[in-house]
């Protein structure tokens, strides 16, 4: 894991869940609301497919079913929009996140990664 941050390898330590990679190039989708510093900050990972990590990560209390809620950003841009979900992109796949100041929760949430 030498090549893993260390903020990154502590979360998936902490969370006993080996890192899963997200590429530099995948893109992940991103709520505008991440930049308005809106919290909490949540994050939920599905399975990758394509040219997609699996992650979307939103701001507030509720996301929006509006198609254009999210905004696909390559991995590589996070750390300029929302330097606050990195220590979390290596959960795999079924892995959610909920930060806000003072205030953690990580947890596995089986229908996210559950097929038809």
């Amino acid at each position: 894991m030498n090549d893993i941050p260390d903020a990154q390898a502590e979360v998936c330590r902490r969370f006993g869940v080996r890192p899963f990679p997200t590429p530099a190039d995948l893109k992940i989708g991103v709520a505008f609301n991440v930049r308005d510093g809106v919290q909490p900050l949540n994050g939920l990972r599905l399975r990758p497919e394509g040219d997609t990590s699996g992650w979307y990560i939103w701001a507030g209390e509720e996301w929006s079913d509006d198609p254009d809620f999210f905004s696909p950003l390559c991995v590589h841009h996070l750390a300029s929009w929302c330097p606050a979900a990195i220590p979390y992109v290596l959960l795999p796949p079924g892995w959610r996140f909920l930060i806000a100041p003072g205030y953690e929760d990580v947890w596995f949430d089986e229908p996210l990664v559950q097929t038809s």
